[in-house]
This record gives structure tokens, C-alpha cells and sequence, in this order.
């Protein structure tokens, strides 16, 4: 049943070689990696007016425009450092691969934090400002918003544990549609005002403070988000087809142009029409109303501006596993992250993905703001670290155009640092201080798992000088088996003959509880007639591993030094998966625990029964012909 699910919901397994057709495009590439910064024009410019308007009123719509450009110039200089990290590092990994081999290790495990927090935040941040879209046009869904964020991203994961190739078809398309939209929208909102048309002006408050420096620094910090997601190109540059540098930089360029189009020009039109975003509706929303009323154009702006935000989230789903996978591979994460799923995806990096974003989605109640507070300054901090390792390399190697190149990436890096310092401040009390926390914490633990990597490796490792006192024919211990067993049933006794097969020095051991217990196995035992010896032990405090592991150190056992233990358990492998929670499955914690001494060996002789149904039936039928 669980296989068929499976197969229904993810789709039949690809073989290896299909690898090459789940390669993207620049046609798919595009909407795919670049969902997230397009989709962060829907609440970039929102989240700046909700700083400036309580504080300057009107004036709020002319400053938001400057701190657009401002934006945008910076866009322009990550879009050209960005260039040249896909040119050097086209393996995919980013800021964490720059930064890993310029600045250090240390730098670089920063660096992977930052973007795995960025990733795992553009999902929550994503999901949480698509359903505020959709509860702003449909105000009774307000109070389900939590629900439908869960669910949206339980949809995400689904579709991207599918393959790149389907979730790039699936999720591609709405990117496009909003693109259109949008452009319909600042067009037609010009042609309007050409046309003669009067926006309503809005019923602000007076100015409650002067436009300080520190008040623009804060919405410039909100404002910010929408650069994030233009680093998932250069990480992800592995899913584009050959040559995938040339397809990775000519997406960069077309995400960069997009951008620009849209925020500039959705910042510029708002300056017109003075919508208030807040808590009648997102300035998207709002704008689209305004410009084209009650009709078509307004349900399109808003479920595709709805189904953009949701889908920025899969942005993330490219880039994390791409992440993820990069850091496992170079032992800073599990390696269970490196390994791909059925359909050829990093299917543990997508589940690890969704839980965590729905965890914050449900812990945040789904509220943008909230989120935001947490969400840039990781980026940013990529950002800083990709921007300088770049800068390091070009003035390390001095090869090419090094002086221009290291100037871009020197720029780059001091200007994206100065935005790390503003968010932080700015942010502060609304959550940044929650990831200045987090990120020590998370090095810490990358860099324990890291350790352990190496020094497994370095255990296993056999050195060359080794190889020739490696002798196969010569075995200097004696191997003995002892079996545990419960009670004298098909199980255990199979394990016994089997056994017996291998080894003469086998020994049945049996724990009881009370006297009871004891004497109906022995009396079982000596039906079976072997010369297989039994061993009872005794629990009052109903141990099992303690008694045995006494025995063995003890001197009735007679065990020398040298001598290799094989404890060789007994297991009945139930039909249905719940059947499990049924037993006491204590085979687990014995080999767990076992497994501790460097003299005994673990092993499991399993015994498959049968469907309970189909058995009972043929007892029955058993029984009628006797």
C-alpha cells in the first residue's frame, strides 16, 4: 500500500542515465531559479511603505522610489559578481564553496548557514505573503491562513519530489504569468493617468517625525528583500544543461532585467496612485483595484500574484538540496543530504526543507512582518562572504582582468556588508537578533559533524604500508555463537539450527524473570532433543542485555582473550508496517548496545510470517480437514 502511494503521488523511479533530461533550460531555467527574487516585488516595496507611511505620511511614496534605485543599482552589482562566481565555480555551492576556499573553512561554514537559513526562510516568507495575497481579496479565508500555508507547502514538497524536470513544467508557467501581469499593470496604470484619470488621494495622518537617515536605513533594510534569490543561480548551476555556465549567466542577466522592469516600475506607478497598504489589502492587491477595478485583470493580478509568492518558494526547493548537497558531499552535512531520491531529486533535502518552513510558518502564525524581521540578513551575509572570497581569489591569483574583477567583487562586498549592519540594526527587535543567535549555534554543529567525518575516515583508512600484513588465510581468534532466545518458538529455532551450521561452539541463552518463565522454556528446550547447550540467567529488574553481557566477561562462559562473540538474534519480520508497534521490536536497542564491544558481533536470522488473513483462512481450512 505504501509503495503505491508513493508511486502515485512521486511517480515511478528514474534510472541514472535520466539524469541528463532533468537538466534545465534557459525556457524553465528561468522561472525555476528566479521565482523568488521576481516574487519578492510583490512585498518589497510593501514592506518599505508600511516603515515610512505611519512616520511621513505622503511623502513616504517619492522616498520609496529613491530606496528602489538604490536597490536596484545594488542588484546590478550582485548580478555582475554573481557572473563571475558561475564562471569559477560552476560545481554549484556558491557563497559557501567561494567563501570555503578563499576565507577558510570557518567563513565558508558561515556562509552555508546563511544561504540554508535564507533558503529555509524564503519558503516560510514565500507561503506566509502568498496566502496574506490571497486573504486580502478573500477576506473569509483570513482566519485559515496557517492551514493554507501548511498545505501549500506540502504541495511544494510533493511536486519538487517529483523531479526538477515536472516541477519546473508545473511551476514554471505561473512565473511568466505574473511576469505579463504585472508589466499589463504599470503599463495600463500610465496610460490611465495619460489618459486623464485622478487617483484618489489617501486619508494619511500628519507626519508623526522628519525623514531621519535612520528611518530610510530601516525601510531601505525592508526594501532589501527583494534581492534575495539571486544567488540561487550561481548555487545551482549543476541543473542547467551543457554548457551550463553560459545558461546560468544569461538566466542571472534575464532575472536582473526582469527585476528591474518590475520593481522600479511598480514603485514608480505606486508613487501615482498612493494605495495604503496594511490592513485592507497588499499594495499589489491594492494597486490592481485601482488601475482596473472590478474586473478580469484584477482576479488575474491577484491569483497570479498569489501563485508567484507561493511559487518563490520553489526557488528554495532548487537551491537548498543543491546546497545541501554540496555541504554533504565535503562531509559539513549528514550524507544522507547527497544522496538523490527516486526521481533523481535530493529527496531528503526537500523533506528536511518543508519541515522546518512549516514549523515556522505555524510558530510565526504566518505573518510576513514577523518573518522578514529574520529573513535578509542571512542572505546578506552570503552575500558579504561570496562577495569577498571573490575578492580574495582575484587579488591572490592576479591572472586576466583581475584588477576590474576585484574591483566589482570588492565593491560588492563592502556594499552588501553595509546592508548586513543596517538589517541587523533595523531588524533587531522584529527577529534579526534570533539569526545573529542561531548562525554560532549552527557553525558550531556543522563543524562537529565536519569532525566526525574526517575522523571516521581517518579509522577506516588503510595505509599503504598496511596492505601487505593483511592475512586473509589466518584467523588468529576462535568465532562462538550465542544465541538469546525468549521462548522456544519457530524463530529462535531456527536461529539455532542455523547456527549450528557454521560454528560448534553454540550456546542458547535464555534471560528469565521469575522461576516460572525458567522452567516452561527448559521444558520446551529438551523437547527439541539438540546438544546445543542452554543457558538460564535470571533478571529481577528485567534486564536483558546486562545479564548477558555478564556472562560473556564471566568465567563460566570461558572466553579468551581474542575470541569473537557472534550474538546471533532471533526476529520474526512482521506482513504490515503497524504490526511493528505491536511488539516489543527490542532487537534494536540489543544490537545498539551490543555493537559497543569490539569483541561481539551482531547478526539477525529473520523469519518472514505470513499475511494474517491468508493464514488464519488456510488454519481454518487446516482444522475443517482434519
Amino acid at each position: 500500500m505504501y509503495r503505491q502511494i508513493k508511486r502515485f503521488i512521486i511517480g515511478k523511479p528514474l534510472k541514472n542515465a535520466a539524469l541528463k533530461d532533468e537538466k534545465l533550460g534557459i525556457l524553465w531555467g528561468l522561472p525555476i531559479l528566479s521565482s523568488d527574487a521576481i516574487s519578492s516585488v510583490a512585498y518589497a516595496g510593501q514592506e518599505m511603505l508600511l516603515v515610512l507611511i505611519p512616520a511621513v505620511g505622503i511623502a513616504a511614496y517619492g522616498r520609496m522610489s529613491i530606496l528602489s534605485w538604490c536597490i536596484i543599482g545594488l542588484l546590478t552589482v550582485l548580478m555582475l559578481s554573481y557572473r563571475q562566481t558561475i564562471d569559477c565555480y560552476p560545481g554549484g555551492g556558491g557563497a559557501f564553496i567561494v567563501a570555503k576556499e578563499n576565507l577558510g573553512e570557518i567563513p565558508g561554514i558561515v556562509a552555508g548557514s546563511a544561504l540554508a537559513v535564507g533558503y529555509i526562510l524564503t519558503v516560510a516568507v514565500s507561503v506566509a505573503a502568498g496566502v496574506e495575497q490571497v486573504t486580502s481579496a478573500f477576506k473569509f479565508l483570513r482566519p485559515y491562513n496557517i492551514i493554507i500555508g501548511v498545505l501549500l507547502v506540502l504541495l511544494l514538497m510533493v511536486g519538487n519530489l517529483r523531479g526538477t524536470r515536472e516541477s519546473s513544467k508545473l511551476f514554471g508557467i505561473p512565473t511568466y504569468a505574473f511576469v505579463a501581469g504585472i508589466l499589463t499593470l504599470i503599463i495600463y496604470g500610465f496610460f490611465k493617468l495619460q489618459m486623464g484619470y485622478v487617483p484618489r488621494q489617501p486619508d494619511l495622518a500628519a507626519p508623526t517625525q522628519s525623514i531621519t537617515m535612520l528611518l530610510m536605513l530601516k525601510a531601505f533594510a525592508s526594501g532589501c528583500a527583494a534581492l534575495t534569490g539571486v544567488e540561487a543561480v550561481s548555487n545551482a548551476v549543476p541543473n542547467f544543461k551543457e554548457p551550463s555556465p553560459k545558461y546560468a549567466k544569461t538566466v542571472l542577466l534575464l532575472l536582473c532585467l526582469i527585476i528591474l522592469l518590475l520593481f522600479s516600475g511598480t514603485s514608480l506607478i505606486a508613487n501615482y496612485y498612493h494605495v495604503i497598504p496594511g490592513e485592507e489589502g497588499a499594495l499589489l492587491v491594492l494597486l490592481a483595484e485601482e488601475v482596473f477595478g472590478d474586473s478580469f485583470m484584477f482576479y488575474y493580478i491577484t491569483a497570479s500574484t498569489f501563485l508567484i509568492l507561493i511559487l518563490g518558494a520553489n526557488t528554495a526547493y532548487s537551491g537548498f538540496p543543491m546546497l545541501i548537497a554540496v555541504m554533504a558531499n565535503e562531509k559539513y552535512a549528514p550524507k544522507q543530504l547527497s544522496m538523490r531520491g527516486d526521481r533523481l531529486s535530493y529527496t531528503n533535502g526537500i523533506i528536511m526543507l518543508s519541515v522546518v518552513s512549516i514549523l515556522l510558518i505555524v510558530g510565526f502564525q504566518a505573518n510576513v512582518t514577523s518573518l522578514l524581521g529574520l529573513y535578509a540578513i542571512g542572505v546578506f551575509i552570503s552575500f558579504t562572504l561570496s562577495q569577498s572570497g571573490m575578492f580574495m581569489k582575484w587579488v591572490r591569483e592576479k591572472s586576466g582582468n583581475w584588477r576590474l574583477k576585484s574591483v566589482i567583487n570588492g565593491f560588492g562586498a563592502v556594499m552588501t556588508g553595509v546592508v548586513v549592519v543596517i538589517i541587523a540594526i533595523a531588524k533587531f527587535k522584529e527577529g534579526s537578533w534570533i539569526v545573529m543567535v542561531l548562525m554560532p549555534v549552527m557553525v558550531f554543529v556543522i563543524d562537529r559533524i565536519h569532525k566526525h567525518y574526517v575522523s571516521v575516515k581517518e579509522q577506516l583508512k588503510i595505509e599503504e604500508s598496511e596492505y601487505d600484513g593483511i592475512d586473509f588465510a589466518k584467523l588468529n581468534y576462535a568465532n562462538r555463537i550465542i544465541v538469546p532466545i525468549e521462548s522456544v518458538n519457530k524463530a529462535s529455532v531456527r536461529a539455532l539450527r542455523y547456527a549450528n551450521t557454521i560454528c560448534d561452539d553454540v550456546i542458547a541463552f535464555c534471560v528469565a524473570i521469575d522461576e516460572h518463565g525458567a522452567r516452561e522454556v527448559k521444558e520446551k528446550y529438551e523437547k527439541l532433543g539438540t546438544d546445543i547447550p542452554l543457558v538460564i540467567k535470571f533478571s529481577p529488574y528485567r534486564k536483558v542485555i546486562d545479564p548477558l553481557l555478564r556472562f560473556i566477561e564471566s568465567s563460566e562462559y570461558d572466553r579468551e582473550v581474542g575470541d569473537m562473540i557472534t550474538v546471533l538474534l532471533s526476529e520474526f519480520v512482521v506482513k504490515k508496517w503497524w504490526h511493528r508497534f505491536l511488539h516489543n521490536n527490542t532487537r534494536a536497542y540489543i544490537e545498539r548496545r551490543l555493537l559497543k564491544h569490539k569483541h561481539i558481533v551482531v547478526s539477525v536470522m529473520p523469519l518472514q510470517l505470513k499475511d494474517d488473513m491468508d493464514y488464519l483462512e488456510s488454519l481454518k481450512k487446516k482444522k475443517k480437514g482434519m
